[in-house]
């Protein structure tokens, strides 16, 4: 993990979703590094207990929960499971997604379905369990990772764009329902960010279809790079911490400038 500590998360607990693997992966061990204990759900189990036993080596506590986000009964069980190990949850970052290109067209109910049970189904499920919780402590964090893609559509993106445009409607929602009661709600959108599965595979699908590629658009980023991971991780860990506590409702672009509003 690149970059050093600045915030300190120590004794917070933090569910990251998405966690096994790129920017989720990269939240779960950023989060550990500032001194948050943390719980890594995916739906790959396995993967997930990699990044646990990652995370652990910063010296917290990191367990690993096979959880389906778009599964109501998956996530309570995996709160339930929480609760019993830590007690409340702190910080709630929602990284799990999907995305499908295609045409409105080509574009079939069940891939349509798809998409939103993942990206705004899940984020549904995961904040209304945590939400009592952290009402009845009168403090939380929630991060929710849309897309720059969820303010500017673009071709063959209809299903991806809508539902990344819907988390950031859910968030302003949430973050007006929650304020009084001490709990932030906020969402990053990443812009073009290479080194995940997500990257690699819309770029092998964009090419099938003979679309530009996310490495052939690089050029149009101000900042004259693309994102990693950590450069997403980076925004989120200071969303989690006390530093932001007078940010709410906000959908705040890592994109190199990609897109400025």
């Amino acid at each position: 993990m690149k970059g050093t500590p600045m915030y300190d998360l120590k004794g917070k607990t933090a569910v990251v979703t998405g966690g096994a693997s790129g920017i989720g992966r990269s939240i779960c061990l950023r989060l550990a590094a500032e001194g948050a204990d943390v719980a890594v759900f995916d739906v790959n189990a396995d993967s997930a207990a990699e990044t646990a036993g990652v995370a652990a080596e910063h010296g917290v506590e990191a367990r690993a929960f096979g959880v389906d986000v778009s599964s109501p009964d998956s996530v309570d069980a995996a709160f339930a499971e929480v609760r019993n190990w830590r007690g409340g949850v702190d910080i709630l970052v929602n990284s799990a997604g999907i995305i499908a290109i295609s045409t409105v067209e080509e574009t079939t109910s069940e891939d349509w379905r798809r998409v939103f049970a993942v990206n705004v189904d899940g984020v549904f499920h995961t904040c209304r369990a945590v939400v009592p919780g952290m009402r009845a402590q009168g403090s939380g964090k929630i991060i929710n990772l849309s897309s720059w893609f969820g303010k500017q559509g673009k071709p063959n993106y209809g299903a991806y764009s809508a539902s990344k445009a819907a988390v950031i409607g859910l968030t302003q929602s949430l973050a007006m329902e929650l304020a009084s009661a001490g709990v932030n709600v906020n969402a990053v959108c990443p812009g073009t960010i290479f080194e995940t599965g997500m990257r690699d595979f819309a770029d092998k699908l964009s090419a099938e279809k003979n679309l530009s590629t996310a490495t052939e658009r690089a050029k149009a980023i101000p900042v004259g790079r693309v994102g990693r991971p950590d450069d997403i991780a980076r925004v989120v860990a200071f969303l989690a911490s006390e530093e932001a506590d007078y940010m709410t409702g906000q959908s705040i672009n890592v994109t190199g400038g990609l897109i400025m509003h």
